[in-house]
């Protein structure tokens, strides 16, 4: 690898600083681009865009506040654009399993004539940790309208291994990765892992999609939010994510990380606080 450093979109989310710190430990550059990052980045601000891009060498794009909504096509299509004429083609991009809107994004990525590799990840174990669910989790209950369907959940250390693979590596070129997890788990059984990993009293409480919105309207939370939460438990979790892909294995010839490991770990790390007693 040259000199030059790898923009990292998001380098201080779930991802993005997993990414930051796996190149870092390699003695690569990397340059942070958030809007309070210097110069900063803002996805709704695209005259932001040309000098977080200046001089690097390659990009992983996450989006904010989500590629599921409308509008995001357009900004990922005009930004690898840009990318592209500021001599920057290796482009790695996030995004997600079953999400129509996030199919136009990767459709525009591709179209743009980057050197693309695309990273279609499934929901996120550490939603249960470092998102919206950790007060759940704190509470001892879960409550979600998730019902059986399965979902395999990925790790994120997985999915940022894979992501430095394709900033580093050109074999990753032109591959869209599939990530999921080992197993398939229940929004329930995975709420009983952590509670017999945490030593807490975590329950899973199952709500209809009607309360559940209603719950979420009386929250304190941006529209943007409550619109994501609304597509994903209304919508996109009603099976067409269950099954199990092989990417991580593709990608990094080694299995991907169990929800029970991931379980033990942020356990271990005190994250969820000491056992109920």
């Amino acid at each position: 690898m040259k000199n030059k450093p790898i923009l990292i979109i998001g380098g201080t989310g779930k991802t993005g600083r997993r990414v930051a710190e796996r190149l870092t430990a390699r003695g690569l550059p990397i340059r942070i681009g958030s809007r309070s990052s210097d110069p900063s980045f803002d996805w709704g601000n695209p005259s932001t865009w040309a000098a977080s891009l200046q001089g690097a060498e390659s990009v992983y794009i996450t989006y904010y506040p989500d590629l599921a909504l409308p509008g995001a096509a357009a900004s990922i299509g005009a930004f690898a654009e840009q990318a592209v004429k500021q001599g920057i083609k290796r482009l790695v991009l996030l995004s997600g399993r079953g999400e129509e809107e996030a199919q136009l994004s990767e459709k525009a990525l591709r179209d743009s004539g980057a050197d693309w590799t695309i990273l279609r990840a499934s929901w996120f174990c550490q939603n249960f940790s470092e998102s919206f669910l950790l007060d759940s989790v704190l509470s001892g209950s879960v409550i979600l309208p998730a019902a059986d369907v399965a979902e395999p959940f990925i790790d994120a250390d997985d999915i940022a291994d894979v992501a430095v693979a394709a900033l580093t590596e050109d074999s990753h070129i032109g591959k869209l990765y599939e990530l999921t997890g080992p197993r398939a788990l229940t929004f329930k059984e995975a709420t009983e892992e952590i509670a017999l990993a945490s030593g807490r009293d975590v329950r899973y409480v199952q709500v209809t999609s009607e309360q559940f919105i209603s719950a979420l309207a009386q929250q304190d939370m941006p529209d943007y939010v409550l619109t994501l939460l609304t597509e994903l438990f209304t919508k996109v979790l009603d099976g067409r994510n269950s099954h199990l892909t092989d990417g991580v294995q593709l990608a990094l010839k080694r299995e991907p990380r169990d929800f029970a490991d991931y379980a033990r770990d942020t356990a271990d790390a005190g994250i969820w606080g000491v056992p109920n007693v």
